[in-house]
């Protein structure tokens, strides 16, 4: 017989009371807080994680193309083609409290080339050490806002040609160089009439006369990477382009203002760098050609340091072009220079190959790097010496300038490797540098194998990414550069970046006809804000997030990301389920593939609060 609730407190059925209410103070209590928000960046609603199948793997291969969109991404406004303020965002995320970043260069701010305390402190500018890497410790946390009407980019590739007057409002280098036809303002936009210092009659005729000069040049056969010195608005690197050529473009941070920056919103490949006092961060006998118009490089400085360098990372029986004022004027101050250039030249064994004067007075020579030791052995003096460090890793970062010649590059039977197969052969043969460790050989091709499926039947047809929006990629983990080698038909181009804690691979992909460069993601990159389209990061937050903060490393991906462009993550889910809150406080729309690929897209929203 059922008992009433009155008889209970009738017959003292205390335990049963107390029981009783505290189940229903409990019931409320679930009611009240069901309805409160939870703090943003706890808040995730991806699966379970799960390990990814192998990169090898043939399961791998016959799942990826079957991917769906699992994640959809949070309603945005599209403003890809709208012109925007830097103080359009919304209210600061709470889990992370982002802030912009603070004073006049904040907008085109570049952490370990901007670091003003440090740059202050230093002894001696001599050696343009106040243009090298000086990285604020710890790295910033804030974000670069945006220049007042910046739109989505020029496409490619009339970008070229053209570029939005708002996004690099830096109008002081056509005053400087207008003289030079570098670069002119046009209502909107910046053009690119093809100029330049030692460009009298145009970019197009200036290859033309370096054609003529070194008939052994074929472009985009024999000759596959360039690397340009002091580039400028990296012109001369574009006009290659045509050819099937890939020229790294580089220069100092501010020497003339924002031609790097220029360059980068051209769609050129280009990087900030200086050869000061640390070696550039290429490997050794990296590129075919180097090429120098007017650079203002002091070749004979420091015992020929720098001259030493660009003998580093060019290619045996590579060329070095140099167009420069000693090589035609005949004034005293001139024709000392030249002196002190030959001299220099043949202590380091290359050969004149060819020096003349163009209708308009400007000159060039051609100078050859030796392919064998036979000229370094028959030298009276030893000097430069050769460098004692055939053990030596193939690494340049933050190494000082070296006052010898680095060694030849041989194989295992000692012989001097010879010039790659001519390009496009040269991208899926044999590289010269491969390891010769066991397997070496089948590794590579099995990697390249993989990537051409990846990219073909998921990258590029499963992903939520408008490829034709993209005109530049960074790999930041790039491994044998399989994924540049797979995008090779795409009317694109990629940085490959070889972190410095994993394998030394630099060497493979320049060998293979790509471009790179060493770095370490704890660091910022040398490159401007809104700089590339889309980054690729495979695997690589594992070992990274263990050095530095995964919040620093997301920092620096905002930065160097252009709004609208995309990040493209392969990693575990629990790497996703860490670096996916952190994009999601920026207010990046995000899209998880297989539970091993996010698409990220950034957006134009900024924080309204600075620093």
């Amino acid at each position: 017989m059922a008992i009433s609730v009155h008889a209970l407190f009738k017959e003292r059925k205390y335990p049963f009371v107390f029981a009783l209410t505290v189940l229903l103070f409990s019931v409320l209590i679930l009611l009240f807080t069901s309805t409160s928000q939870y703090p943003h960046f706890l808040y995730s609603n991806i699966q379970t994680p799960q390990q990814p199948l192998p990169l090898s793997s043939p399961a791998a291969s016959k799942q990826l193309p079957n991917l769906a969109p699992e994640l959809a991404p949070p309603p945005e406004k599209s403003h890809e083609n709208d012109a925007v303020s830097a103080d359009n965002g919304t209210s600061v995320d709470e889990g992370f409290g982002w802030d912009l970043c603070e004073g006049p260069m904040g907008v085109d701010y570049i952490p370990c080339l901007d670091n003003l305390l440090a740059i202050k402190a230093l002894s001696s500018r001599r050696h343009m050490e106040h243009r090298e890497r000086h990285c604020p410790a710890p790295s910033p946390r804030c974000l670069v806002p945006l220049p007042t009407g910046y739109k989505a980019p020029v496409p490619w590739p009339k970008s070229r040609d053209m570029v939005w007057y708002d996004n690099v409002p830096h109008p002081k280098l056509v005053d400087y160089k207008k003289n030079q036809n570098w670069v002119r303002q046009s209502g909107d936009y910046f053009v690119f009439p093809g100029g330049g210092t030692q460009f009298k009659e145009g970019v197009g005729n200036y290859i033309k006369f370096v054609e003529k000069t070194l008939p052994a040049n074929r472009w985009g056969k024999n000759i596959r990477v360039v690397l340009d010195v002091g580039c400028g608005v990296a012109s001369f690197g574009g006009s290659l382009l045509d050819k099937n050529v890939l020229t790294m473009s580089f220069a100092p941070k501010d020497e003339h203002e924002a031609q790097i920056q220029f360059a980068l919103e051209r769609g050129i490949p280009a990087t900030l760098s200086v050869i000061g006092t640390q070696k550039l961060t290429f490997p050794d006998n990296a590129y075919d050609l180097i090429h120098c118009a007017r650079c203002r490089v002091h070749w004979d400085a420091d015992g020929g340091k720098p001259l030493l360098e660009l003998n580093r990372v060019l290619r045996p029986g590579g060329f070095f072009v140099w167009s420069a004022t000693p090589v035609y004027r005949k004034d005293e101050i001139h024709r000392n220079k030249w002196k002190s250039m030959v001299n220099l030249t043949e202590s380091l064994c290359w050969k004149d190959v060819s020096r003349t004067v163009d209708s308009n007075g400007i000159g060039l020579v051609i100078f050859q790097k030796p392919d064998s030791y036979s000229c370094y052995e028959k030298r009276k003096k030893n000097y430069p010496p050769m460098c004692d460090d055939k053990s030596r890793k193939n690494n340049s970062w933050y190494v000082p300038l070296s006052s010898c010649l680095t060694q030849l590059p041989v194989d295992s039977m000692g012989n001097v490797y010879s010039w790659p197969t001519p390009w496009p052969k040269r991208l899926k043969s044999n590289p010269v540098s491969l390891s010769n460790e066991q397997n070496a050989i089948e590794k590579f091709y099995e990697d390249t194998k993989h990537w051409s499926t990846l990219v073909s039947d998921v990258y590029l047809q499963g992903l939520s990414i408008k490829w034709s929006s993209v005109r530049n990629v960074m790999d930041m983990n790039a491994g044998y550069g399989g994924f540049a080698a797979a995008l090779i038909d795409q009317p694109l181009w990629v940085m490959n970046v070889v972190p410095i804690d994993m394998p030394d691979t630099l060497s493979v992909i320049f060998d293979r006809g790509l471009i790179g460069v060493y770095h370490d993601w704890c660091e910022s990159f040398n490159t401007y804000p809104r700089t590339f389209d889309l980054l690729h990061s495979s695997f690589l937050l594992g070992n990274l997030s263990q050095r530095c903060d995964l919040v620093e490393i997301a920092t620096e991906i905002d930065r160097i990301l252009r709004p609208g462009g995309y990040l493209l993550v392969q990693d575990t889910m629990d790497k996703i389920n860490k670096l996916r809150p952190i994009l999601e406080s920026l207010h990046w729309s995000l899209t998880l593939h297989q539970d091993q690929f996010l698409v990220g897209k950034k957006g134009f929203w900024r924080p309204t609060k600075q620093v």
